[in-house]
């Protein structure tokens, strides 16, 4: 069983601080702090249905401002699981709340409950008022009007012949086919579309209890509607209350209801469903944030503020971390732009293995860059050997995009900018379509791709993925075409792949030509000036290449999922070193990888990060990468000849880039899963003999992209 306490830390946005469990009743509850505040956030677990992974999108940026407290509830992730009824309902989860705070050592929280805990959540706070500062109610299930029509009249013991609709709340039908009704429960919970990954999610996290113990949960003691009238009556502390008009699981008058019985601020959420935190979590977390901060008296005002035009003119750019292709780029891209407005401050927000580069640049890194969740460990704990399904990698990776987010809205809020950038920042590009009210400045998105394509190992599940993805993008642009002010196509027209965006959606290069303009390929600064490439002699001496030397260079780039392909073509040196006698080959790990867990062969230097690898692909006799457009595109600029080896299920390394290397006529692609030392040698060897008869790749491609950002300065 994956419970709550044990999720990968590679795959979350933020560890705890502290993990325990506090005892009611010879009950264990599972519980986890974040973040080291004195003002704390009791995050409520749901239903059993759902353990605190619930949270998971708030947790991370509410622990950047306050003490953020989680456990599981009875019955799922870590927590125990009692075997009669009396054992859970509204009173026993309000003790364990207060349990929670007695073991972690809070004196007082804001509390938060969603759905079923609201009977909970109102015992806390008048039973223990001391202890609740404030709460808020997302759609509470309290029987106070009148429940949907669809949900009455169905009985959860009665053993029936017809299970459809509502009917499948029953636990006869749970025993045959739990699955099934958690299909059907999630459905109704996520009406928005494109909810594809929060559907998952949680039949993935209901998965974790039984049947069984969740229809404990049903038959356990509520409290009745005359206590509850009187709970809301008596309650003191300020109260928030959401409600979606959409959620097809609570009554869309509830909400108000609430509000008029407590006196509750509420806040009515159109066209939203029933989990607001999951499905539009940038607002939601701006709710919570603000309310917790008034309910302990701590002002919530605006950033100090300085007249437009008496500003120093600054850009804010950010920059995928995946990878170091992108930051060799932008810095490029960023060095024409200062050309043209040389009184430009440009600031970065970014994260290791970028910085690494932007240091070396003599760039600004922005002090918020140490707030960012880490993305190239979530790809790497994604990859298997080399293999990276990097469309399902970047769903998974939906926590921390979130919080990355939140930290460049907290950024942008507090800091006036006059340009964003984001080069494959995705998550800026989809939550500001998401929250469009949030653009407060010229915003420009770069991207050497477009499209999510499905691989044939997928299946129709991932075709039909990639597609709804593609959809609510396709959507979001039409919808909001302000919101981008300027789309780079880092390439041209032809690179762009002759491919649909899925069944039923339109060709994707008429609608990249459509939405966006084309810089040509953007070199590092280091391929040399705009008119030619490199001089190759003096570069060799520079590197310390004898001119008769044969080098050749194997390198993965800056991620750490290129571990196998480094062994294969290690064991293959030898071989290819009797094809090619003295061959000299180096090995570059990148700063993921550790040399010494490499072999060393005669004539064999394996060594870690180098600064501006482009200079070596330059002058080196041949290659060996992974099929990353950065390293590929830079050999063929060099007329270096290349053996690549794509990432299996990839797609971006299999579709788009081995499409645009087709189109130069460059390198050669290899599968890495039949490849043996003998053909990778023999591969070196023939591509040594054929040379680089490529096209001729653009060498103006940063000045392009410099002027069209230019041009919203």
């Amino acid at each position: 069983m994956i419970a709550a306490g044990t999720a990968d830390p590679a795959h979350r946005a933020l560890t705890p601080n502290e993990r325990g469990y506090a005892e009611v009743g010879g009950v264990r509850i599972a519980y986890e702090v974040f973040g080291d505040g004195e003002q704390t956030i009791l995050l409520l677990p749901p239903w059993a249905i759902i353990h605190s992974r619930f949270w998971k999108l708030q947790v991370p940026y509410l622990a950047r401002h306050f003490r953020v407290v989680t456990f599981d509830p009875r019955g799922n992730g870590l927590s125990d699981r009692p075997e009669t009824a009396d054992e859970y309902g509204p009173r026993a989860t309000a003790q364990d709340a207060v349990a929670v705070l007695d073991a972690t050592g809070v004196a007082d929280a804001v509390i938060v409950c969603h759905c079923a805990p609201a009977s909970a959540a109102l015992l806390l706070a008048v039973e223990h008022p001391e202890r609740v500062r404030g709460a808020v109610f997302l759609s509470p299930a309290l029987p106070i009007t009148p429940a949907l029509p669809e949900r009455t009249g169905h009985s959860f013991d009665a053993e029936l012949t017809d299970y459809e609709g509502w009917a499948k709340a029953n636990r006869h039908y749970w025993a045959r086919d739990f699955g099934g009704y958690l299909e059907f429960f999630f459905e109704r919970a996520f009406t928005e579309p494109h909810s594809t990954k929060q559907f998952e999610d949680s039949v993935a996290w209901a998965l974790e209890t039984t049947p069984e113990t969740l229809a404990l949960t049903m038959q356990s003691p509520g409290l009745d509607r005359e206590t509850i009238d009187d709970l809301m009556a008596r309650v003191q502390c300020p109260l928030l209350v959401t409600q979606g008009d959409r959620d097809e699981l609570i009554p869309p008058d509830r909400g108000r209801a609430f509000a008029d019985a407590t006196g509750a601020a509420l806040v009515e959420l159109g066209d939203v469903g029933h989990c607001p935190q999951a499905r539009h979590p940038v607002r939601f977390n701006e709710l919570l944030h603000d309310f917790a901060a008034r309910a302990y008296g701590r002002p919530v005002g605006a950033a100090p503020w300085r007249r437009a035009v008496g500003r120093r003119r600054r850009a804010l750019y950010v920059s995928s971390p995946i990878g170091l292709g992108h930051a060799w780029r932008d810095v490029a891209i960023a060095r024409e732009l200062r050309a043209v407005h040389p009184d430009l401050q440009i600031d970065w927000l970014a994260q290791d293995p970028v910085t690494r580069v932007l240091e070396t640049a003599g760039e600004r890194i922005h002090p918020a860059s140490a707030l960012l969740a880490n993305e190239s460990r979530h790809i790497a704990a994604e990859s298997r050997e080399h293999e990276l399904n990097v469309f399902q990698a970047w769903r998974r990776m939906d926590e921390i995009l979130l919080a990355n987010f939140m930290v460049f809205r907290d950024l942008v809020r507090d800091e006036p900018y006059d340009l964003w950038i984001g080069d494959e920042a995705w998550e800026l590009d989809y939550y500001l379509h998401e929250n469009p009210e949030l653009k407060t400045a010229p915003y420009a998105f770069l991207t050497d791709f477009v499209g999510w394509l499905p691989m044939p190992e997928g299946g129709d599940d991932e075709a039909r993925l990639t597609a709804d993805y593609n959809a609510e993008m396709i959507e979001q642009i039409a919808r909001f075409p302000r919101v981008r002010d300027q789309a780079i196509f880092v390439g041209g027209p032809e690179d762009v792949v002759p491919r649909a965006f899925g069944d039923g959606l339109p060709a994707i290069g008429p609608w990249v030509q459509e939405h966006f303009d084309f810089s040509g390929y953007v070199l590092a600064p280091d391929a040399g000036p705009p008119a030619s490439p490199v001089d190759r002699a003096a570069l060799r001496a520079e590197l310390g290449f004898g001119p008769d030397e044969v080098v050749c260079l194997v390198t993965v780039g800056g991620s750490g999922v290129g571990t196998e392909l480094l062994r294969r073509v290690i064991d293959a040196h030898p071989q290819a070193r009797a094809r090619v006698p003295g061959l000299r080959m180096i090995v570059v790990c990148g700063p993921r990888i550790d040399p010494d867990s490499l072999p060393a062969h005669e004539g064999l230097e394996v060594v870690t990060y180098v600064d501006r690898l482009s200079r070596h692909l330059a002058a080196c006799d041949v290659a060996v990468t992974q099929g990353g457009l950065t390293t590929c595109m830079e050999l063929t600029a060099a007329k270096t000849p290349f053996v690549y080896f794509p990432l299996r299920r990839h797609f971006e390394q299999n579709l788009h880039v081995r499409h645009r290397l087709e189109r130069y006529g460059a390198g050669r692609a290899m599968d890495l899963a039949t490849a043996t030392p003998e053909t990778i040698a023999s591969a070196i060897a023939s591509a040594l003999a054929d040379g680089a008869g490529s096209a001729d790749v653009e060498r103006d491609g940063a000045a392009r992209a410099a002027r069209l950002l230019a041009e919203l300065l």
